[in-house]
């Protein structure tokens, strides 16, 4: 592709709207456009990256048996009624009506459609295993669509689904779906973590996650070099925490605490750990309020929290921490509450001696408070964030929290769809029985803007060989020249035949190829510049920032060698 021929509108100013890297380089590098809150159009430079995505996911679902099949994105309310997920997923889901006022919605995923397409043609045990995956536009209201591509209202996913005779066969079906995304993500030439996951709105026996690492992630994840992680809603390991159990316990004191409301200025105030204390806070779910209590030196899992109970969980404002405790906020405790309230203590909160909370009493705190003697919590369990240096069930090693990106979800699903959908097959018996299934999803615009933030620097994009929009860009610093023209022109006819080539033959300043090559990422570049005439070239490497001068000669040869050894040899046909 000629540069002077290719839509390529690449912007030098950082769009304000942007957030994070991915956001910004898109824009920037002329990939997307944004029409609406959480809608892009995708222009050429990102529809060739998003398409290699694409047909990285498709080889490997192919590999594993997939059979492609395309889906309406209109989708009918009365199969959603037959499984209940009509009333339960909420207003992320886009609902409309028709002209005869019959409800439907744009499918955020397709459990429902697939399963009643399936229940129309199966029959006998003989037709499984089956696996259908489509790769299609999916729609949902997120309440505040950012990052971009990251959490958009429109974006293109991967959706596959397996067919199985019993719990065995899904299992055998679950784990080729996890190697194959694990193939994906190492295709791409991606860090990534396969972690442990709640099954949400999906449903299902249990599932993973498959995260892209970034330090810019939105989601933390725990992991353990022994193999094991798990995104925090699954988080299971063992917290080291000051061990006071072998003490004797004292009798309840109330102290003034002047306008020492956090567990640090307490602490300090009173000249004890912020491990003695237990962190007292206020929650609210709907109208319902009730107490969260943690070691004070810990933050709260609000992943756990909220899985727990089994809604979105806030933090009550002033005015109902006033009205549970009778105190503002700051000097709450699960002692002495002016209202009856649930009380929900992490694990650690019972072998805790002789702590120290608040006294739901202004400018006081209770020392030497103790479960099960001055409070009794109703609800026992892990709810606390895990910290470096806690330790893994599995082997004992340490706990480490990483940030990562979640490109890929698959899910076990079991008779969920199939029982209520009434989705059957007759065995060799002759006896019907539900068929057991799994869903496996991917988001394959989610991987492109996740690879960006695993992969880029200060000054632009640094494709992974397999993403990349070209294979190799050829900067002609002065393409006017007549040397440097036929140079440029052959190297470009002779490359093309093999590999994705992009030639920069613009009438613009060197300084302006040279930022406009880096923006875009492409992983080698050859610059043709004055030693042209003397028959001879700088290779660029866009990964380490390396330019290296060789003969012409030799360019060929060594490009030839880095892109097959790198997998390449899909050539540029535009």
């Amino acid at each position: 592709m000629r540069y002077s021929r290719f839509f390529l509108p690449t912007l030098k100013e950082v769009p304000k709207e942007a957030e994070i890297p991915s956001h910004r380089l898109m824009l920037r590098a002329g990939m997307i456009r944004k029409l609406s809150s959480g809608i892009y159009e995708w222009l050429p430079m990102g529809l060739r990256v998003l398409r290699k995505a694409e047909g990285i996911v498709r080889r490997e679902m192919d590999r594993i048996g997939g059979q492609e099949v395309l889906l309406p994105a209109l989708q009918p309310c009365s199969l959603w009624d037959e499984t209940g997920r009509w009333g339960l997923y909420g207003k992320e889901l886009f609902r409309l009506k028709d002209r005869k006022e019959s409800d439907f919605c744009l499918g955020p995923t397709h459990e429902e459609v697939v399963t009643d397409l399936v229940r129309r043609f199966l029959r006998s045990w003989k037709e499984m295993p089956l696996l259908l995956y489509q790769i299609q536009t999916k729609f949902r209201d997120e309440i505040r669509p950012r990052f971009g591509i990251l959490r958009g209202r429109e974006f293109l996913m991967k959706d596959a689904y397996s067919f199985d005779r019993d719990e065995e066969d899904a299992g055998k079906s679950y784990w080729r779906a996890y190697e194959a995304y694990s193939r994906i993500c190492r295709a791409c030439g991606l860090d990534f973590r396969a972690v442990e996951a709640s099954t949400g709105l999906i449903g299902g026996r249990f599932s993973h996650e498959f995260m892209i690492l970034a330090s810019t992630g939105e989601e933390e994840i725990a992991v353990c070099s022994c193999g094991y992680a798990a995104n925090l809603e699954k988080v299971e390991f063992s917290p080291v925490l000051p061990d006071y159990s072998g003490e004797t316990a004292q009798s309840p004191e109330e102290v003034s605490t002047p306008g020492k409301k956090t567990v640090e200025e307490v602490s300090q105030f009173l000249g004890a750990e912020k491990g003695r204390f237990i962190k007292t806070l206020v929650y609210r779910k709907a109208k319902e309020l009730f107490l969260v209590l943690i070691p004070g030196d810990r933050e709260v899992n609000s992943k756990k929290l909220e899985e727990f109970v089994q809604g979105e969980a806030v933090l009550a404002d002033e005015a109902a921490i006033f009205e549970l405790t009778g105190a503002p906020s700051g000097f709450a405790g699960p002692v002495g509450l002016k209202k009856k309230a649930k009380i929900i203590a992490d694990e650690s909160i019972a072998g805790m001696r002789n702590a120290v909370s608040g006294a739901n009493k202004k400018d006081f705190h209770l020392k030497n408070i103790n479960a099960g003697r001055d409070f009794q919590p109703d609800v026992t369990l892990n709810i606390i964030r895990p910290a470096k240096g806690d330790r893994c069930l599995k082997c004992g090693g340490g706990i480490e929290l990483m940030r990562g990106i979640e490109i890929g979800h698959t899910f076990k699903l079991g008779t969920k769809y199939s029982v209520p959908m009434n989705l059957k097959y007759r065995d060799q018996a002759g006896a019907e029985n539900p068929v057991v299934m799994g869903c496996y999803g991917i988001g394959v615009s989610r991987l492109v803007a996740a690879a960006i933030e695993q992969c880029h620097d200060e000054k632009g994009i640094v494709w992974p060989i397999a993403l990349a929009p070209f294979s190799v860009e050829i900067v002609a610093l002065n393409y006017q020249d007549d040397d440097m023209k036929k140079t440029a022109d052959r190297l470009y006819e002779e490359f093309s035949k093999e590999f994705e080539v992009l030639l920069d033959d613009r009438e613009v300043s060197p300084g302006v190829k040279f930022n406009d090559a880096d923006l875009i990422g492409v992983p080698w570049q050859i610059v043709l510049g004055k030693k042209v005439r003397e028959g001879k070239a700088d290779l660029g490497d866009r990964k380490t920032g390396m330019k290296t001068e060789y003969r012409l000669e030799e360019i060929t040869g060594i490009i030839r060698d880095k892109l097959i050894r790198n997998g390449e040899s899909s050539p540029d046909r535009a």
